[in-house]
């Protein structure tokens, strides 16, 4: 439970500091016999900020459940 309240405080971390993850997808729009047509696509998936802060919040909890826990 520890380990695992340490990757969230990680992961929250990484969340408040890219608040995005972009991307490129190639798509093939129509092949007519040896001639391709190709389309390349940016997406771009977001989150709010505060989800970082939540993620933070319960690794928090867990390191502490955790250590009550042992001790």
């Amino acid at each position: 439970m520890r380990i695992l309240g340490i990757v969230l405080i990680v992961a929250g971390v990484l969340l408040f500091l890219f608040n995005s993850v972009s991307f490129t997808q190639k798509k093939e729009v129509a092949e007519i016999g040896p001639l391709e047509i190709n389309k390349t696509e940016t997406r771009k998936i977001g989150w709010p900020v505060y989800t970082g802060g939540i993620v933070i919040g319960a690794g928090v909890v867990l390191l502490i459940a955790a250590s009550k826990k042992k001790g």
